[in-house]
């Protein structure tokens, strides 16, 4: 049976954590070289590999479709814009689709509250937004570091969860800044659902589109533009063609 959940905005988030209000520290490092870290690092990340592979395939029955796109950007870094409708799903879902390059994945500061894991996840590869100007330099030159490095970038354009949502929300234009400065690939990763035969809640396939292509001698501005218009339209349009089963329906409160 299909739940309703009611929003006042797009910029309603429907999984918040107790440290929503959480601030990174004005002497935050997005990129931490120390010898411990890395190690540290590494060894979560075939922790996270394995667990993920076994959370796909055993419980949550998650299918990837079109992964091989991403081959086209063998040799180099490259951004993912992935829709946001799964709270745990959404992070860890792109190591297997990014698999065997790890990913660094943007997401808002709020996470790194969360009680007990929070902590963990500057290990795991997370690039918290910064809260301030005076940090920006430093979270952009992380972003960029990692591309260079060939690593994949996952960023959310919607920004907040809405669990199971089977449409596409408004994305912010600022989103998009980082392929209109940095010339590296530009994919798409939209989660759609699916009635299961033998559990209550959906089947989930990820289907990766890619790369996107535009005008790179437009400028920072109309390349923004023009990559947001061609994200919305190639998620809509998957949306649309591959959401079969609405869990939860959103509506507008009255």
């Amino acid at each position: 049976m299909t739940s309703i959940k009611y929003y006042s905005s797009f910029d309603q988030d429907f999984s918040e954590s107790k440290q929503q209000d959480y601030k990174l520290p004005n002497d935050y490092e997005w990129i931490n070289r120390k010898i411990s870290h890395r190690i540290a690092s590494a060894i979560l990340y075939l922790f996270i590999i394995i667990f993920v592979f076994c959370y796909q395939k055993i419980y949550a029955r998650v299918k990837i479709i079109n992964k091989k796109a991403l081959k086209k950007a063998k040799k180099s870094g490259y951004f993912i814009y992935s829709s946001h409708t799964q709270v745990f799903g959404d992070v860890v879902n792109h190591f297997i689709t990014t698999f065997p390059k790890r990913p660094y994945l943007i997401c808002s500061p709020a996470n790194l509250g969360i009680v007990a894991v929070g902590k963990y996840l500057p290990l795991a590869g997370a690039l918290p937004i910064p809260d301030n100007l005076h940090q920006l330099q430093s979270f952009n030159a992380a972003v960029k570091t990692r591309i260079e490095q060939g690593s994949p970038v996952i960023t959310y354009p919607e920004a907040h969860v809405w669990p199971w949502y089977t449409g596409i929300r408004p994305m912010s234009l600022a989103a998009f800044h980082f392929p209109a400065t940095i010339d590296a690939p530009v994919f798409v990763a939209t989660t759609t659902y699916q009635k299961s035969t033998f559990r209550k809640k959906p089947k989930i396939t990820i289907y990766i589109d890619g790369p996107i292509q535009y005008d790179h001698s437009l400028s920072r501005k109309e390349k923004m533009q023009t990559i947001k218009q061609k994200v919305e339209k190639t998620m809509k349009n998957c949306a649309t063609k591959y959401n079969t089963y609405t869990y939860i329906e959103y509506k507008p409160k009255d």
